[in-house]
């Protein structure tokens, strides 16, 4: 089981220097240290001050207000309003730039090349009566609440040998990240809010 711990995700400067994000996974992993050599990117930024976003050629972009109340969104000249836990979804090559008409905002990102990769980001409420599964090609990152992640049970096993109980939980803190898998796919439980990440191969 995979986790991405927040606390240990160092920030990084937008490349226009208009603020500062983490990225919590990128494809392939060896070109995160390029910016805009990667096929899709997850992160989060803090956006403390109005300007232009970063463009992004080729690529297609999920935006979603994790933290703060509203961000006034101007894309090609068209302005969107966007709300906590609204994702939105526009081109990474479209001039786009924000105001903060109610202060500072943390946000999530996910960016994908167009044609290739497609990126969905679900906000879901978790519960302690009904755990949550995060598959292979999905990441999960707690935005509010508290919250823990086991592995799975397995519910059929193989060549006669019998089934394995889940494993021991593990306590997650805010924008832990935890990477899916098909095999004893991680199972988050508690009360709060989860960004369910889900990138699809298109190409």
């Amino acid at each position: 089981m995979e986790i991405i711990r927040f606390a240990d995700v160092r920030p990084e400067p937008w490349r226009n220097g208009g603020g500062v994000t983490r990225e919590l996974a990128s494809h392939p992993k060896a070109a995160s240290a390029q910016d805009g050599a990667w096929d899709w990117r997850v992160s989060i930024a803090d956006v403390s001050t109005a300007g232009d976003f970063s463009v992004f050629p080729g690529m297609e972009r999920v935006i979603t207000i994790i933290d703060g109340e509203l961000l006034l969104l101007t894309v090609d000249g068209s302005e969107h309003p966007l709300e906590k836990y609204r994702p939105f979804r526009f081109s990474g090559e479209a001039a786009s730039s924000a105001t903060l008409p109610t202060g500072d905002i943390r946000d999530l990102n996910v960016i994908a090349r167009a044609g290739a990769f497609k990126g969905y980001t679900s906000i879901v409420e978790i519960s302690k009566k009904r755990p949550h599964p995060v598959f292979e090609g999905q990441l999960a990152v707690l935005l509010e609440g508290k919250a823990s992640v086991a592995t799975g049970a397995v519910t059929e096993p193989d060549d006669g040998e019998a089934a394995t109980s889940a494993g021991e939980p593990v306590e997650l803190s805010r924008y832990d990240t935890v990477v899916g898998s098909d095999t004893r796919s991680p199972e988050i439980s508690g009360r709060g809010f989860v960004a369910v990440i889900s990138i699809d191969h298109v190409g």
